[in-house]
């Protein structure tokens, strides 16, 4: 007997509160590199792209675009890494172009 197993990636209605606790969480792992010594740039290598599609997923529309493409060269490049670009693009949308 198969069950079938639902996994919800985003939700419906996604509330300002949960897109910043998220975009600091994320902010957060972009930022784990600089915990462990000598692994930094193979974490960053895999964290990129990964980084770059969360953007895009969270942010919609030219937003999201910018933002993953930023988010992607940030987390690409050394040294670079520690700038919070999802929570910044969170301040951008919600506290500076007053999206709801």
């Amino acid at each position: 007997m198969s069950e079938e197993i639902e996994v919800i990636t985003t939700p419906k209605k996604s509330s300002k509160k949960s897109k910043l606790i998220l975009s600091i969480v994320f902010d957060l792992i972009g930022m784990l590199s600089y915990i462990v010594p000598g692994y930094a740039e193979s974490i960053d290598i895999v964290w990129a792209p990964v980084s770059f599609l969360l953007l895009r997923k969270m942010y919609k529309g030219k937003i999201g675009e910018v933002a993953s493409v930023i988010g992607f060269i940030e987390e690409a490049f050394p040294f670079i890494d520690i700038i919070p670009t999802f929570t910044i693009t969170w301040i951008y949308k919600y506290l500076i172009k007053k999206e709801e």
